[in-house]
């Protein structure tokens, strides 16, 4: 985990315990003349410290959500103790899920400045071939492509196997941990690094995402501001992060004795096309099944949990439409660290992954007053693991939907 509750199992895990957020004032750049001045960073965050000397020069050509998951990466296969020298790398795998990363201003802007110098909103194009090409860095788009995540990680860890980036911005990840359950099932590889990075915290990301109006603007009280499902939520908060786990086939990971957090024993997929919760459903309903368990068994239900008005009543109709009346507990845990896009689903899973093995639910933040068009049973203190299951749901705000049910390994 590499979050902005903490770097690492332990930090990541403590912070949720105790109930610490990390949703705070930006301090990465100035954001004075900006209407959302908060976000939940990373911080103290050096790359430099989970990349060996001999491979640092390519950090020069990762941008930051590059970076974060090769980080995450490594914290990955250092906490599963895994020796890679023992490895098939033709069946080691890599799935992470990437979004669209974004241009750093420095990359771009000298080649824009001269390019737009003749005519206020006009471009010389003559000026961009003769002048603004020359100023662009020559790899500054392998910086910037999104399955780089994987690729990087790949090459760092000679990862040979099949190698796939999922597309698909908050539900990239739980479809990257799908198709890696799949190939495994199919007997196709052994051993996989499943995870998403992803980090909008630079200018132009951020001033993008305040002219869409959707953005809590609780910037006098940070900590409060992501709400999920409560009534007086005002938006999202944009997030940063990357989390990695490895997911292998079990006899492999009985081989080399390995230290199994859960079982991954349902996933389903789908689209809901009118944002009215029928998607989630038939996601939920596929992942059970799969699972061959219902809703009674499960532990709690890990939320997507935005925190925008619509998306939360969405939600909440797509937990309704399966569950009924039956009040299922639900996390949410984007109240700790915001949206971390692409990052979000395996972070979030991680959260309910370690409340499994330590036996307690973490309470969600800011949740005070239920909102009657979208009521849901959120957690609001810590709650003692009853049944082995949980089911995690992840979706997009075009309506791409994915669930993932695991099971505590005993």
């Amino acid at each position: 985990m590499v979050t902005p509750i903490g770097i690492g199992v332990t930090p990541f895990w403590d912070s949720l315990h105790h109930g610490r957020g990390g949703i705070r004032a930006i301090r990465a750049f100035d954001v004075s003349n900006l209407p959302t001045r908060i976000a939940g960073e990373v911080e103290g965050f050096d790359a430099k410290k989970f990349v060996d000397k001999k491979d640092r020069k390519s950090l020069r050509v990762m941008s930051r959500p590059i970076q974060l998951a090769v980080a995450a990466a490594q914290l990955a296969l250092d906490d599963a103790n895994v020796n890679k020298e023992s490895l098939d790398p033709t069946r080691f795998g890599c799935e992470f899920g990437a979004g669209l990363l974004p241009t750093e201003p420095e990359e771009l802007g000298p080649a824009s400045l001269v390019s737009t110098n003749c005519a206020p909103g006009q471009v010389d194009m003559k000026a961009w071939g003769d002048k603004g090409l020359e100023a662009v860095p020559p790899l500054w788009m392998l910086k910037y492509l999104p399955n780089m995540l994987a690729c990087h990680v790949s090459i760092l860890h000679n990862a040979q196997g099949p190698n796939n980036s999922i597309t698909e911005s908050d539900a990239a990840g739980l479809l990257a941990l799908g198709e890696a359950a799949r190939i495994l099932r199919r007997n196709q590889a052994d051993f996989f690094l499943v995870g998403g990075g992803d980090s909008k915290i630079n200018p132009i990301s951020l001033t993008r995402h305040c002219l869409f109006g959707l953005m809590s603007r609780h910037n006098d009280d940070p900590e409060r501001a992501c709400r999920p499902f409560d009534r007086r939520r005002d938006g999202w908060v944009i997030g940063e992060g990357a989390g990695v786990l490895t997911v292998e086939d079990l006899e492999h990971a009985k081989r080399r004795g390995a230290a199994i957090y859960a079982e991954v024993v349902g996933f389903g997929a789908a689209f809901d096309k009118a944002r009215k919760g029928d998607g989630i459903v038939r996601a939920i309903k596929s992942a059970m099944t799969q699972a061959n368990i219902g809703a009674s068994d499960l532990d709690h239900v890990n939320a997507h949990g935005l925190s925008t008005v619509d998306a939360d009543i969405w939600e909440a109709a797509g937990l309704r439409g399966y569950f009924g009346d039956r009040k299922v507990p639900v996390l949410a845990v984007k109240s700790y660290l915001g949206s971390v896009g692409a990052a979000s689903g395996i972070i979030e899973l991680a959260a309910s992954i370690l409340a499994l093995k330590h036996g307690v639910v973490p309470r969600s933040l800011n949740f005070e007053e239920p909102d009657p068009a979208g009521p849901v049973s959120v957690l609001c203190e810590p709650k003692r693991v009853e049944k082995p299951y949980f089911l995690k749901i992840s979706f997009t705000d075009m309506g791409q939907c994915a669930a993932v049910v695991c099971r505590r390994w005993e």
